[in-house]
């Protein structure tokens, strides 16, 4: 029986499908009834156990002694990658822990199929790292690493937004031609691809695809823009001390990118937060600071955020930020208008990219495509939307699985 798994590792979601014999993709319960799996790991350490997905976040909110890591993905390309960390008594690197990860979709994917399929193809985005080529490799090399450590024995790679394309086309009766756009955590990637009944059944789809294009910026960039703007100043971002001078602001930076928080738990980190205690006018915004740090909350911080970005887009209505755990009453809030104003300048870049793979598929940067196929969980925010729609004018945008696509359309690769 010929089987092959699609793996779509993302940054904030993770998900797996899998294809018997040139059937559908089916996709693969992750955690009881759900296709996704929140790509997060909580190490337990009043058990020494390790949680995963949603699991590993209610662990974390429900105040349990531990570690809670997020957005493993954006550390691939990074320094920080082989860096080692304590874990259940052990030092380990953050590697080792992505290769945790994904031994456990591998322990989930052998339950529902019974066997792990000897043919994995992982997906990745056009850049992990921008401009920089050699860092690029690498990254991909340590992703393909950390899957043989977990268990995958022949991996391949394919580009996340042709596989969403390869997803689609599934769907399609008629020759069409189409601007992929594959807003995940922490990446936009785009292709121009040709699709049709007929063209899905070559082996060699080399010609159909146009041009691809992809820039770092995804939904924790997003998150970060937010979190900067409405509650760090909450904690003394902006705030001027008795010199005049503002706090100094990377701890807000770093307590506002998923990735880096864990970092801030440190006891050198936390030393050189307490040291900013001078550089407050009002000693009660660092007292805020320092108990997000010393109890840990930094990821419930961001969840709080995340949450009302989705929920002021999808509602178009204010939504709160709720803050009442770190001290009683206090709020901060998220409007449609303050999230359209927040994300405009990552939206433009995110804009620009796509323009460029258009002109790079010889279509000029205003359109020449039949649709556009949207998929990956940021790509449902109305700021986007609103945004591609005012570059793109009269061309239909088409919503795909958001969260499966790309892993459905990683088990359709034909290598």
């Amino acid at each position: 029986m010929s089987l092959t798994l699609g793996i779509d590792f993302g940054t904030s979601n993770s998900a797996m499908a899998l294809r018997r014999n040139g059937e559908r993709a089916q996709m693969v319960p992750v955690e009881g009834r759900f296709h996704t799996l929140p790509t997060a790991l909580f190490f337990n350490t009043e058990e020494s156990r390790t949680h995963a997905g949603r699991d590993a976040i209610a662990q974390y909110l429900a105040g349990t002694e531990g570690r809670l890591m997020r957005s493993l993905k954006s550390l691939l390309g990074s320094a920080l990658l082989q860096d080692k960390t304590a874990v259940h008594g052990a030092l380990v690197s953050y590697q080792d822990i992505i290769a945790m990860f994904l031994r456990l979709l591998s322990e989930r994917v052998r339950d529902v199929a019974g066997e792990v399929p000897s043919h994995v193809v992982l997906g990745r985005p056009v850049h992990f790292v921008d401009g920089d080529s050699e860092r690029d490799t690498l990254a991909e090399n340590a992703l393909r690493q950390a899957a043989r450590e977990a268990g995958f024995q022949d991996v391949s790679f394919q580009l996340e937004p042709i596989a969403a394309a390869l997803d689609y086309e599934q769907r399609v009766d008629r020759e069409t031609r189409v601007l992929v756009v594959d807003i995940g955590g922490g990446t936009s990637d785009f292709t121009v691809v040709r699709l049709g009944p007929e063209r899905a059944l070559r082996a060699d789809r080399s010609d159909d695809i146009l041009a691809t294009a992809g820039v770092h910026l995804g939904g924790t960039d997003f998150d970060q823009r937010l979190s900067r703007a409405q509650v760090m100043p909450l904690l003394g971002l902006g705030h001027r001390g008795p010199s005049g001078r503002e706090v100094p602001s990377r701890v807000f930076f770093d307590l506002s990118t998923w990735h880096l928080i864990q970092w801030l738990y440190a006891p050198r980190a936390l030393a050189e937060a307490r040291s900013l205690r001078p550089d407050y006018l009002e000693p009660h915004l660092h007292d805020r600071l320092m108990e997000v740090l010393t109890e840990r909350w930094g990821h419930r911080l961001a969840e709080h955020v995340e949450q009302a970005k989705i929920q002021a887009s999808s509602g178009g209505a204010e939504a709160p930020i709720m803050l009442e755990w770190l001290e009683r009453d206090l709020q901060a809030h998220v409007t449609p208008q303050a999230l359209a104003e927040q994300l405009q300048a990552p939206l433009q870049k995110i804009v620009d990219c796509a323009r460029e793979c258009l002109r790079d598929a010889g279509l000029g940067a205003s359109g020449g495509v039949d649709a556009i196929y949207l998929t990956g969980g940021s790509s449902a925010l109305r700021p986007l939307r609103d945004a591609l729609a005012t570059a793109f004018p009269g061309v239909p945008q088409v919503e795909g699985d958001l969260f499966g696509g790309v892993a459905a359309g990683l088990a359709y690769t034909v290598r």
